[in-house]
């Protein structure tokens, strides 16, 4: 037996997430009054991207959730509209991917319905879907994007069956989807795709962990662990590992690693804690970190995923007194990399009927933009029509850089025409940021000078990304109070912009002084 000899100098883990902090966002950039279900499903019940946040709410007579621009932060208008087309209480929403307009909910009548945001937000209460999916037996409790072919829809409820749509289809009320997978004894708790969409991974209440092709519901792969009690399983990316979060036979809080080609014992098996609140995991493959939120705590844990013993490496936790109801994470186009931040929550707070932004920052102290925290990354763009993707093609997501200025891909809304107003015009930044490290720099040539000045002669066109010339004037209370918000909301942007401004005029003038104080004294000739 080889003995190993300690050695006394202590063992460090090069990482550059070692320090990364959680930070909450001010009072004044959270939502407050929003009133939040009280539903008991183990699910989000909130979904973001770059433009709105979407949040199941309490109704009567129905179920119903509420849609609203990011900029809107404050109280809630309590007789904001709603999105209220279900006869059944709401149990999840998802954005779809490709589309900053499109949002698909499930509910308790049986029924999956995708709506078609309007480019300005939801003037209006929202009756009608785009697509009104009618499948299901029993309710529907989850649904799920395909992560690279567009317009492909994955749900499943309380009949124990997962259901493959192809939102291509020309009718409105599609009853038969493309395929059914029914591969599961009991209700399914949770399902995660790989990075190409080629492998679907589920949970279910029989306890067991499957992992099948989506195309064809073939079972690749099935783990059945008698110490641990699987509740949430996500796919980490391209590292061909699955991580599921449950329970252990003692009842405690249990977070399990599995190997993708062998499902019949966990890697790696580490208990939390004693609570009794689902544990909802989020995984960032750009920087192989994740994130575990428990339900009713108030703190989120965070570990870097490795390829080698002992896999999952501890980093630390943020700690907060307030109990989270659900999270939703923002897709990474969606975040300010000016300020290091690699990833960001919203979190509901019921007891305050309070949503908290979280964000997730690097510290560093250059403000200029770091390539090595922020590798390309996934775009809005599909790599495949639902058509290609039936047929039997994967590929991976269209790549996409965050360096502030590079030309984003516009979204396939924006490509069909379906939003093809004067908001598009701001679809090639991240709404609502202007990074000062882009304005320092960036060159100043005269065809910069000739860019800038028609983004200001198309903003002096725009009233809160509005053609003047299709301005209505309000004609109810409702439409009034929109309109105002609409312009404290042009107000803000713009007094961010004139600050901007100042700084830079002010950088300016400093770097004169700097250069004037620089240059040698000339010396006068003697006679």
């Amino acid at each position: 037996m080889t003995v190993s000899k300690m050695t006394w100098r202590p063992q460090y883990r090069c990482s550059k997430f070692r320090h990364v902090f959680g930070k909450a966002a001010t009072k004044e950039n959270c939502f407050d009054g929003v009133p939040i279900t009280r539903s008991v499903q183990d699910n989000n019940f909130c979904a973001v991207n770059p433009r709105f946040l979407a949040v199941i709410t309490e109704c009567g007579g129905g179920g119903a959730f509420l849609v609203f621009s990011l900029h809107h932060t404050g109280k809630l208008d309590p007789h904001h509209p709603r999105v209220s087309g279900h006869r059944g209480n709401v149990l999840d929403i998802k954005w779809n991917p490709f589309n900053d307009y499109c949002i698909a909910s499930c509910s308790e009548d049986t029924t999956v319905k995708v709506w078609e945001i309007p480019p300005h937000g939801v003037m209006k209460n929202l009756t009608v879907p785009w697509k009104d999916l009618q499948g299901h037996s029993r309710r529907v409790s989850l649904v799920e994007w395909h992560p690279t072919a567009n317009n492909i829809l994955f749900s499943t409820g309380y009949d124990y069956q997962v259901m493959i749509w192809n939102l291509d289809s020309p009718e409105q009320v599609i009853k038969n989807p493309v395929r059914t997978i029914t591969q599961h004894s009991d209700v399914v708790l949770s399902m995660s795709f790989n990075t190409d969409g080629s492998l679907l991974a589920t949970t279910c209440k029989d306890r067991k962990v499957r992992l099948m092709e989506p195309r064809t519901g073939n079972l690749l792969q099935e783990g059945n662990s008698k110490t641990h009690k699987a509740s949430k399983v996500l796919v980490l990316g391209n590292m061909k590992m699955l991580v599921t979060t449950g329970t252990s036979r003692w009842n405690e809080r249990q977070i399990a690693l599995w190997d993708q080609e062998d499902l019949s014992v966990p890697l790696l098996a580490e208990n939390l804690d004693g609570s009794s609140g689902v544990l909802f995991p989020f995984y960032d493959p750009d920087t192989h970190m994740l994130y575990l939120a428990g339900k009713g705590d108030g703190n989120i844990r965070y570990y870097e995923i490795s390829s080698e013993k002992p896999y999952i490496h501890y980093l630390t936790d943020y700690r907060s007194l307030l109990p989270q109801k659900g999270m939703a994470a923002m897709p990474k186009r969606g975040l300010d990399v000016s300020s290091c931040e690699v990833f960001r929550f919203y979190k509901l707070v019921t007891i305050k009927s309070l949503i908290e932004p979280v964000s997730m920052i690097v510290p560093r102290r250059s403000e200029s933009y770091q390539e090595d925290i922020y590798p390309m990354t996934a775009s809005n763009r599909p790599a495949l029509a639902a058509e290609e993707w039936l047929g039997g093609i994967d590929k991976g997501p269209v790549l996409m850089s965050l360096k502030p200025g590079s030309q984003l891909p516009e979204s396939h809304s924006e490509m069909k025409g379906l939003a093809n107003s004067t908001d598009t015009r701001r679809s090639q930044s991240r709404p609502g940021m202007l990074p000062l490290a882009y304005i320092q720099d960036r060159p100043e040539t005269k065809d910069a000078k000739e860019a800038a000045g028609r983004a200001d002669d198309d903003r002096i066109s725009l009233t809160n990304g509005e053609d003047l010339a299709l301005c209505s004037p309000p004609k109810t209370e409702n439409e009034l109070r929109q309109k105002f918000h609409k312009q404290q909301e042009e107000i803000r942007r713009l007094r961010e912009l004139l600050g901007q401004r100042d700084v830079r005029i002010k950088q300016l003038e400093l770097e004169i002084k700097n250069i004037k104080n620089s240059q040698p004294a000339q010396t006068h000739p003697t006679c």
